[in-house]
């Protein structure tokens, strides 16, 4: 008998601040990691490795990417010392051909999409962590088959985790509003919630949402949510949401699951967003 599929799972995660924080989002993100089997390896497509070309990590230490500005020394200082997985890395390669995928083996590492996630779904960081890159250049429906071609992964193992936010517009971000989502990005997440859960392969269709252009003014947050439409469809099953709310006006923190009931977290739903000082436009949330 195959052993059964892992979930796989699509998280916001919105300020780097969340990988030092106990708040409503974190809370089930932890529970997630709880619930979870415990993976073989964890392959994250985040928002952060956003290049003209799609890769993969390919070494055996990844390093620990610090990209933002902004943030407190502490955050500066965190460390995942997650191993990586050559092997993993060329079984990758190997199920999305016949397109290319190049082997990464020194240039990029674990970013801060993936690393202030996985703090809280797996802190030991004792697992193998691969990151796949996200291609700026190519359109949504290569996005979308990729996800698809990743499907076998499941089956061997492998948590297929994207990483970025539904709607993510820093420039009209409102640090004073730390517990709220604007009224034309509820909108929008709406929408694609409703997508997601029940034909997640016709994903693409939001793209013409009228408020498409405020929630996604720039492709990278967004595009990994299609690699998990794309596994859904692959299994024929839709997504589950959990970890919805918004925070700063412009940025919603909606998270799907696939193959798994979303578990509900210890500390409850409730609880205040996570809360910075630094401008957003001098932060790359």
């Amino acid at each position: 008998m195959s052993p059964a599929p892992l979930p796989a799972a699509f998280i916001g995660h919105g300020s780097p601040m969340n990988t030092l924080e106990s708040n409503r989002f974190t809370r089930q993100w932890r529970a997630l990691g709880q619930a979870l089997p415990r993976p073989r390896a964890i392959l994250c497509i985040s928002a952060h490795w956003f290049i003209h070309g799609t890769a993969v990590t390919a070494m055996r230490q990844p390093r620990v990417i610090h990209d933002f500005f902004g943030f407190p020394r502490e955050l500066f200082e965190f460390d995942y010392p997650a191993p990586g997985s050559p092997e993993v890395a060329q079984e990758i390669v190997d199920v999305l051909k016949p397109g290319y995928v190049g082997l990464d083996p020194d240039s990029w590492g674990i970013d801060h999409g993936t690393w202030s996630v996985l703090a809280h779904v797996f802190p030991d960081a004792d697992i193998p962590v691969l990151q796949l890159s996200v291609h700026g250049a190519a359109p949504f429906e290569y996005h979308l088959e990729l996800g698809r071609r990743l499907a076998p992964l499941r089956e061997r193992g492998v948590f297929i985790v994207g990483s970025g936010n539904v709607v993510h517009n820093l420039r009209l971000s409102d640090l004073r509003q730390p517990d709220l989502a604007f009224d034309w990005g509820e909108r929008f997440d709406t929408a694609v919630r409703e997508v997601m859960t029940t034909r997640p392969g016709d994903l693409g269709s939001v793209l013409r949402h009228p408020d498409f252009a405020l929630a996604v003014p720039t492709p990278e947050h967004f595009l990994p949510l299609a690699y998990l439409a794309g596994l859904c469809d692959a299994a024929g099953e839709v997504a589950q949401p959990f970890t919805q709310g918004g925070t700063f006006g412009a940025i919603t923190m909606t998270s799907y699951l696939l193959g798994q009931q979303p578990p509900s977290s210890a500390g409850g739903d409730s609880g205040e967003a996570t809360k910075t000082d630094a401008p957003a436009e001098q932060t790359n949330l």
